[in-house]
């Protein structure tokens, strides 16, 4: 990892990743995850004050960027419930089949590299009954928005920690074996569009 990577990414995309509109939808999402849990790309614990102690057994938090566990350590510390690191991508999980009962996908599909590989891995390690929350941005429906979320995306992906804009979210978790059950869609607020249109539900 760079000095960029380890510095000055994780503080960059904590504030991305933290404003108003997005911890919305944090909010909409997170609370409802239950039981044993798996949350992919913890990153710097955004997702860690919408967790509902009295319905969590225990929270693995996967993230491979030492530089955002370390900017995570206070949320980590103050977290009423037990959780521990598991330091590596999406696309290696270190647990067995069927141990989690809820995964959590927040704003982390967008930077996975092999995406297919990390959403099988995903839909392994989920038991029979248990659920995906997602919450992600991705490809938009509008023809002009789609045509600069292509053009910027070579560059943005670069700065951006290998974000890329114009993903096709229900595509990709239907490609890893899951079936959505529920899902909305909208422009998140005060977000540009290129960047802001956001899926968000349940899958199994």
């Amino acid at each position: 990892m760079s000095f960029y990577d380890d510095h000055i990414l994780p503080h960059l995309i904590n504030c991305a990743c933290g404003t108003k509109p997005v911890l919305k939808q944090r909010e909409k999402v997170v609370p409802q995850a239950e039981g044993r849990i798996l949350e992919i790309g913890m990153g710097s614990g955004l997702n860690i004050p919408y967790y509902r102690p009295e319905r969590v057994e225990k929270v693995w938090g996967l993230e491979p960027s030492a530089g955002m566990r370390e900017k995570a350590r206070p949320r980590v510390e103050a977290a009423p419930f037990d959780l521990e690191w598991l330091d590596l991508p999406g696309e290696e999980i270190p647990l067995d089949d069927n141990s989690a009962d809820t995964v959590v996908l927040t704003y982390t599909l967008c930077t996975i590299p092999d995406w297919l590989t990390a959403v099988k891995q995903m839909r392994r390690v989920l038991k029979p009954g248990g659920k995906l929350l997602f919450s992600e941005h991705g490809k938009a429906p509008d023809e002009a928005v789609r045509k600069w979320q292509n053009r910027i995306n070579p560059y943005w992906n670069k700065i951006a920690g290998g974000c890329h804009l114009n993903r096709d979210i229900p595509m990709m978790l239907q490609e890893g074996g899951f079936q959505i059950k529920d899902m909305d869609t909208l422009y998140v607020p005060k977000t540009p569009k290129t960047m802001g249109f956001t899926y968000w539900g349940v899958a199994d």
